[in-house]
């Protein structure tokens, strides 16, 4: 149990022998929006592509960026990464500069 979720982990923080097919190799270009740097990084699990990447913003105390990982699987790199840019857009659509805080939202009102 202990290997499996160390295992994991190396994975989700880009450790590990990623290989040819590894999240390295199937990192495509990045993408503007309205701002934001979009870095998609798909990761191969399970003989699957992985929905993920890096959104990251010039702020004026520096700059941020903020991983996401995401539980679509995709059948080619190719796929993933596109996918990773629509779903960093609805990211950034909905959370704007929040994304880079480090506190939780508040809870809706009653």
């Amino acid at each position: 149990m202990a290997s499996i979720l160390g295992g994991f982990l190396r994975r989700l923080i880009g450790g590990g022998d990623g290989g040819a097919e590894g999240a390295g190799a199937a990192a495509g270009p990045a993408v503007e929006y309205n701002g934001y740097t979009i870095q998609p990084a798909p990761r191969r699990e399970h003989g699957q592509w992985l929905t993920a990447g890096v959104i990251s913003k010039d702020l004026p105390d520096g700059a941020k960026s903020q991983h996401f990982v995401r539980a679509e699987t995709h059948a080619g790199p190719e796929q993933a990464r596109e996918f990773a840019v629509i779903k960093a857009k609805q990211i950034i659509d909905e959370r704007g500069d929040q994304l880079f805080t480090d506190r939780a939202p508040p809870p809706p009102e009653d």
